[in-house]
């Protein structure tokens, strides 16, 4: 019982800073990309955006799998 409740947690620990990093680099890579061409700013912002959420829904699933 005490291992199960330390492996679900385990699991979303890892899944929350594997987002972390995640949205890390994309917001790393965006502000690399918009220093480059800040004419598409605008477009680089909107796939930054959806990215990111992308990126972040995983520790929504890894809480739904833990409990």
């Amino acid at each position: 019982m005490i291992l199960a409740e330390l492996t679900g947690s385990l699991h979303v620990g890892l899944a929350a800073i594997g987002s972390a990093i995640g949205v890390g680099i994309i917001g790393m890579k965006a502000a690399e990309a918009v220093g480059r061409n800040p004419g598409a700013s605008g477009k680089i912002l909107t796939q930054a955006i959806i990215s990111s959420a992308l990126a972040e829904g995983i520790i929504f699933f890894a809480i739904f799998l833990a409990k």
